[in-house]
């Protein structure tokens, strides 16, 4: 099979490559017939999600929102750790403004963000 065309095929893969898993571990020899077999499969099926379920980049308020959660911060609790006013995160948070290049700088290191989703690269 050179690609994977219908979601059914997808489908059929997907779960030959849940049984594969069962067979493989990490002390599996590189040239055992499962670990090849789960290889070429897996290729196949990442073409296909690549090609029907693309995955974009989260926006940079998604990524606030989230890394707030984690770290367990308020608005208010941001807004003293990025020294800008509290209406301005609230600004940022509804997307009705973008952070400065000063401030999208400690957004990267404050709170551990990669300057490309910072930058909307």
């Amino acid at each position: 099979m050179a690609k994977i065309e219908t979601e059914k095929q997808y489908q059929a893969i997907c779960a030959r490559i849940d049984e594969l898993l069962k067979l493989v571990g990490n002390d599996t020899p590189s040239d055992d017939e499962n670990l090849l077999e789960l290889d070429m499969i897996s290729s196949l099926a990442d073409e296909y999600e690549e090609e029907h379920y693309p995955i974009s980049t989260p926006s940079l308020v998604d990524v606030i929102k989230l890394r707030m959660y984690e770290m367990g911060l308020t608005q208010s609790k941001l807004s003293q750790l990025l020294n800008v006013s509290p209406s301005r995160v609230s600004e940022y948070l509804s997307g009705k403004s973008e952070p400065t290049l000063k401030v999208g700088r400690d957004i990267c290191k404050k709170l551990n963000i990669d300057a490309d989703v910072v930058l909307g690269v």
